[in-house]
């Protein structure tokens, strides 16, 4: 016996979408990174692409450094989006020995690149010594 099955035509196609994008409306958008060591450096390589130079901060501090960015919305009357815009960040931490003071970064073709040198004196591990009550 042949089963007849009624395809029944989604009365709200979008709807589906709404869910998709939900958690980039509440949360803050993230900046894609990658990170790798290269020769004596510490690079850090950020996908912000249709971002003006201008509207990219990097900020280093306390051993951890931060990519800040802000895409504004322009006025026009909208079918459909599907780009974010707003405020971004991200931050990661140093690896040990980073130089603060030696950071380089570039901004080419929608990718930013921050390299930071690692040269700094790298504390030696020291026993402490233990004092018993007195």
């Amino acid at each position: 016996m042949a089963t007849l099955i009624r395809r029944q035509r989604f009365p709200f196609p979008e709807i589906p979408d709404w869910f998709e994008t939900i958690p980039s409306r509440l949360t803050m958008p993230m900046v894609r990174i990658e990170d790798y060591m290269e020769d004596d450096r510490y690079v850090v390589r950020a996908e912000l692409p249709g971002m003006a130079a201008e509207d990219i901060d990097v900020v280093i501090s306390d051993g951890v450094l931060t990519v800040r960015a802000e895409r504004t919305e322009r006025e026009v009357d909208k079918n459909h989006s599907e780009i974010r815009y707003g405020e971004m960040s991200r931050s990661v931490t140093l690896p040990p020995g980073a130089n603060e003071d030696d950071v380089k970064a570039d901004y080419t073709d929608g990718m930013l690149t921050v390299s930071v040198g690692l040269g700094a004196e790298k504390a030696e591990a020291r026993h402490v010594e233990i004092r018993h009550g007195s």
